[in-house]
């Protein structure tokens, strides 16, 4: 059975609205990063960090895309954009699914990116297990 996690966008976040455009500009800087950590250790730490390439399909209309592994460890991990109406506001999420085939590795870097966008983002994070995080700022 596919598993998701979603990241909420509520009062706080660094944004309100999301683009899945914005989106991969924010796992293109997590690639960035990684592969400036890499520079600095003297390795290829970005093929380990991020062993996925972007991917989308004609039928996804600009609704979602999905991560393609690299290697036999990785599969799959689809990334969606939405929003819906809450307490008579519109909130924005990013969706993060794994799907019956995913692997260990796949949810275990689904979970690091989840944890990566929402901390970047100041959002609220639903992980797959349920278990939720807040990165925003509470009173």
């Amino acid at each position: 059975m596919a598993q998701s996690a979603y990241i909420y966008l509520v009062d706080g976040s660094s944004a309100s609205t999301l683009t899945l455009d914005e989106l991969k500009g924010h796992l293109d800087r997590y690639r960035e990063q990684t592969a400036l950590t890499g520079k600095q250790l003297g390795w290829d730490y970005a093929a380990s960090a991020f062993p996925y390439t972007v991917e989308t399909k004609p039928e996804s209309q600009g609704k979602w895309f999905y991560l393609k592994g690299t290697s036999s460890l990785y599969k799959y991990i689809l990334f969606g954009v939405g929003s819906k109406a809450d307490e008579d506001k519109e909130r924005t999420y990013i969706q993060v699914t794994l799907p019956d085939d995913a692997t260990h590795g796949d949810k275990s870097k689904g979970n690091e990116l989840c944890k990566y966008l929402a901390k970047n983002l100041k959002a609220e994070l639903k992980l797959f297990n349920g278990r939720t995080m807040y990165f925003n700022p509470r009173k």
